[in-house]
């Protein structure tokens, strides 16, 4: 716990100051515009954990499984080849994801030297994270339909319908992370993909782009520029998948 507890102080004091003043406007503008009821909203955020847990494990571990199949023993030798939260879960990212209803888990490091095709392979890892949370979104709206197959409304919020609830959560939030993730902004995997896809680094504005990537993502957020794009296309999506 004591080692856990010093690897968060360590993730915070190494987070840029200007990062902190935008999570803080950020958290006081989704707290601001939040619900009355503050028992609903509890226990919406109780029922949400599940999905957010599964969602980001699952996320993590797909570009792990896809960078070690591809010849890379980086995942392996650092345990990122595990379904076992712990392994993935980043801290302030669980939070972000918890409060603001965005985030990210911790990134898994690779090593495209062992790739044999390094531009295809590392579009596959890229790529991995959110296929495996659309497969997570597909499958639990299955789930959801069975269970609303089955489920008498007319009997109340039995243990069946929180059950259902909570897959409900699952299918959103790997919705969430999924198109989260295609933004083309680093560190997110979409700016991975574009820059296999197109060969960006062989421009000198790359990097520069890359660096700032994490302060562009929090003023796209913050002037929300993210919701207004992502929010039509999640809500498409969730409509779709539990039709």
């Amino acid at each position: 716990m004591t080692d856990l507890i010093n690897k968060i102080k360590r993730i915070f004091r190494s987070m840029d100051p200007l990062f902190w003043v935008f999570l803080a406007i950020l958290i006081a503008e989704r707290l601001l515009n939040g619900t009355d009821n503050i028992g609903q909203a509890l226990i919406e955020k109780l029922l949400m954990l599940p999905g957010i847990i599964i969602g980001i494990t699952f996320h993590e571990a797909g570009h792990a499984f896809a960078s070690y199949k591809l010849g890379d023993p980086t995942p392996k030798a650092q345990g990122r080849l595990s379904l076992n939260p712990a392994a993935h879960i980043d801290p302030l990212g669980f939070i972000f994801l918890f409060v603001a209803g965005f985030g990210w888990g911790r990134p898994v490091q690779i090593n495209p030297m062992y790739y044999k095709n390094k531009r295809r392979d590392e579009f596959i890892v890229s790529i991995a994270g959110v296929t495996v949370n659309l497969v997570i979104a597909l499958i639990f709206s299955f789930i959801v339909k069975g269970l609303a197959g089955i489920y008498d409304y007319n009997t109340g919020k039995t243990a069946l319908y929180y059950l259902a609830m909570m897959c409900t959560y699952v299918v959103f939030i790997n919705l969430v992370l999924m198109v989260f993730n295609l933004i083309p902004c680093p560190p997110l995997d979409g700016w991975g993909i574009l820059t296999q896809i197109f060969d960006l680094r062989k421009y000198s504005w790359w990097y520069p782009v890359y660096s700032r990537g994490s302060l562009i993502l929090m003023a796209l957020i913050i002037f929300n520029v993210t919701d207004i794009v992502l929010s039509p296309i999640v809500t498409k999506l969730y409509q779709l998948f539990l039709l």
